[in-house]
């Protein structure tokens, strides 16, 4: 097949997604529950007893980065999403960037999650008396041990992906309302007879320590917030493409409401050196603290699922997001391979899966599971927020025009979104100086300045790079026009069974 017969007649994925498919994959992909979990404490660290301020603090931008999502969204409706609409608006080379380190983040968060989800497993396997393997000692710190467990999941998570995009949502679906009535459960139980007295001061972002800790604290806050937009990343397979603008919105505002009861409850619950010192075993000691065994393991069997939910909620919109870019051919052609069969990237999503296993085994240099979670959370939170304030600068640029046709619109498609985009840009450049001047050299530690500027500089560096080779070895049309191939364009599969 020429080029020419390539961009006619591109391949598509089955549209086989509703609303609440969307908000499933969406609120997967934010995963409430292990932000809650985990996120509450290591933020906990750096705000002290401010979790409600800095959570509600960072619900503003992103609130902003959704309307530019949900805007562009409805004028143009693609799985690359900020690939796409940043190229179009501003420049492909910008607009490539945010679709690579989308990638490049998501899979260092899936090995992240990985390990959590180990973790997780070998918490519930001491609690059930199983402690040791043979001769080897379960250790739920263990970065070996947890990778070795979480992969496993991560396999399986894996191929339920490649077999279709709604038997995932369903188990999605399932998962979700497990967790979230544990969640709120516990959580409502522990702010009704939590020890430590209630205080308006939790919610007043002025009393946080400093100013760097206002910024680091906006940016891990912003990473748990980080996934409502796999709502517009599979808007090619939902039947509507407005119930993934609905869908993105949905869960934004739900993972607001639930990260607020969440803290609130830890708060109520715990001290604060207790916030602090527990890490990935936070959520295992909350419910502790809340009930005897065999109750208390339940936030623990949450956590665990919103773990694998996360997992193939991570795996599923990176898979389509690569499609639309080897659509383009700005990657290369297997991502863009259609299962016949079940409708899917199955080759992508496989190679999602692999790459993910690949880096969890390579973070075992990080000796400890906290480390490695703080470092992938600073890494992911500064690129992430590069990715956000970019798309809402392009969703800003597109609609300038209508500063002068509709103030009002012009309000929240224009004025929103830049400022949105600025708050996240000075947060990030804040930040990286922060590291920067924190140490005076270079370890593979999580605690040093220079170690945690470097992950996001590399995953940016890289994106450049492999920029440059999309638009000079592949010679990618992208490159020229900045526009991703239509998906609404003449269908290889159109005739493919549903």
């Amino acid at each position: 097949m020429n080029d020419k017969s390539r961009n006619l007649d591109p391949p598509e994925l089955r549209k086989s997604l509703g609303l609440l498919d969307g908000v499933a994959v969406a609120a997967s992909s934010t995963a409430a529950t292990t932000s809650i979990g985990i996120g509450l404490g290591v933020t906990a660290g750096v705000v002290g007893l401010h979790l409600p301020a800095i959570m509600l603090l960072a619900f503003l931008p992103v609130l902003g980065i959704a309307g530019a999502y949900s805007r562009l969204n409805r004028v143009e409706p693609n799985a690359g999403n900020g690939y796409v609409w940043v190229g179009r608006s501003l420049t492909p080379w910008l607009g490539f960037m945010v679709g690579w380190v989308n990638i490049v983040a998501t899979v260092a968060f899936l090995a992240y999650t990985t390990a959590v989800t180990g973790s997780a497993l070998l918490q519930l396997a001491g609690q059930a008396g199983l402690r040791r393997v043979g001769g080897l000692a379960l250790d739920p710190g263990s970065t070996a041990q947890t990778t070795t467990v979480g992969i496993v999941v991560l396999i399986a998570v894996t191929l339920t992906a490649v077999t279709g995009i709604r038997t995932a949502a369903r188990l999605q679906t399932g998962l979700l309302v497990f967790e979230y009535v544990v969640l709120l459960g516990f959580c409502g139980y522990g702010i009704v007879t939590g020890p430590h007295p209630f205080s308006l001061s939790w919610f007043d972002p002025f009393a946080i320590p400093s100013a760097s800790a206002v910024a680091q604290g906006l940016l891990l806050s912003v990473f748990c917030y980080w996934g409502f937009e796999a709502a517009f990343t599979v808007n090619e397979e939902v039947r509507d493409p407005r119930d993934a603008s609905r869908a993105g919105l949905i869960t934004l505002v739900t993972m607001l409401a639930l990260f607020l009861v969440g803290s609130v409850a830890f708060q109520r619950v715990l001290s604060e050196r207790e916030l602090a010192g527990h890490g990935a075993q936070g959520l295992a000691y909350f419910g502790e603290r809340l009930a005897s065994q065999p109750l208390a393991a339940l936030p623990l069997v949450a956590l665990m699922f919103s773990a694998v939910a996360s997992l193939q909620a991570g795996v599923i919109p990176t898979a389509r997001g690569m499609f639309a870019m080897s659509r383009d051919r700005t990657l290369g052609p297997v991502w863009s391979r259609i299962s016949p069969r079940f409708g899917t990237p199955a080759a992508g999503t496989l190679l999602i899966g692999a790459l993910s296993a690949a880096v969890a085994v390579l973070a075992l240099v990080i000796p400890r599971l906290s480390d490695m979670i703080m470092a992938t959370v600073n890494a992911v939170g500064v690129v992430v927020a590069l990715s956000y304030a970019l798309t809402a600068l392009a969703a800003a640029a597109r609609f300038r025009s209508l500063l002068r046709t509709d103030l009002r619109q012009g309000v929240r498609a224009v004025v929103l979104p830049a400022l949105s985009a600025a708050a996240l840009l000075g947060l990030g450049g804040y930040l990286g100086w922060s590291f920067y001047a924190s140490a005076d050299h270079l370890e593979l530690r999580a605690d040093n300045g220079w170690f945690l500027l470097l992950m996001p500089v590399m995953m940016i560096v890289s994106g450049f790079a492999a920029a440059a080779w999309a638009r000079w070895v592949r010679r990618s049309p992208y490159f020229r026009t900045g526009e991703g191939t239509d998906a609404d364009a003449p269908q290889l599969l159109a005739t493919a069974p549903n």
